[in-house]
């Protein structure tokens, strides 16, 4: 856990950038339009709030919808093929393959099989394929991390394979699996607001369609207050799947 002082660097330096950029803003007499003072930004976020508050729930609920999905698709697919080498080496390219096609090449044939009246259906299931890979690549290596030693001892007791997955194998794995669910989580975000933008159908009226509302009328204080909220939505849910991997790893470590 950090403790108060090693908070107080970052939020100094936040001050110092945000006070350079509110001076900057009125010697140079800048248009609001091109670029507001965080003083008119923080009045946005005031004004806003209820709406934005609105469109970051109904952000957060895709996002965190696709990376349960990402999760059991790409954990069960992963703990499927960690049990045969060629269904492994089928596999993996393919998850590669869905791993480096961009989201927007892919949004308009997936709104097209979900339908514009169900584009929030069709946002998870494209933040889910961002989410996808890291969740997969994470629960098969470390399926695939066991100590050679212990697998050994394992095969000279007889195991089973379901004894060696349970009580060798998933232990092994928990550290690759919460890494890998750390960065889907931050993958889910991005890939819900990207779907929406891609979307463009405003049927979600999540945090995306607020950008794009605001940068179509010009209203950049508002856009800003708008980025603040997916930033903070962002590393609060971070924070909190980290804190949920310290709790489990001390607790393994307890055992």
């Amino acid at each position: 856990m950090k403790r108060p002082s090693d908070l107080l660097a970052p939020l100094v330096l936040l001050g110092l950038l945000l006070a350079a950029w509110e001076i900057a803003c009125r010697l140079l007499a800048v248009p609001p339009y091109l670029l507001p003072p965080p003083s008119a930004v923080a009045a946005a976020l005031v004004t806003s709030a209820p709406l934005l508050a609105r469109s970051a729930a109904v952000t957060f609920g895709m996002a965190f919808q696709a990376l349960v999905l990402a999760f059991l698709i790409g954990g069960g697919l992963a703990l499927a093929v960690s049990l045969n080498r060629r269904a492994e080496a089928a596999v993996r390219p393919l998850a590669v393959a869905l791993q480096v096609t961009p989201v927007v090449a892919i949004a308009p044939l997936v709104l097209i099989w979900f339908g514009l009246d169900r584009a929030d259906q069709a946002v998870v299931a494209l933040a889910a394929a961002v989410a996808f890979f890291p969740v997969f690549s994470g629960v098969l290596t470390g399926l695939q991390s066991a100590d050679p030693d212990l697998e050994r001892l394992f095969d000279l007791h007889g195991a089973t394979p379901l004894q060696r997955l349970w009580r060798l194998r998933l232990p092994s794995a928990l550290p690759f699996v919460l890494e890998g669910l750390r960065v889907a989580a931050g993958l889910a975000v991005i890939g819900a607001v990207v779907a929406e933008f891609v979307s463009g159908s405003g049927a979600t009226q999540g945090l995306a369609w607020r950008l794009l509302e605001a940068g179509n009328r010009l209203r950049t204080a508002q856009l800003l207050a708008a980025l603040a909220w997916l930033t903070l939505m962002g590393l609060m849910l971070n924070a909190v799947i980290a804190a949920a991997e310290r709790e489990i790893m001390r607790r393994m470590a307890g055992r």
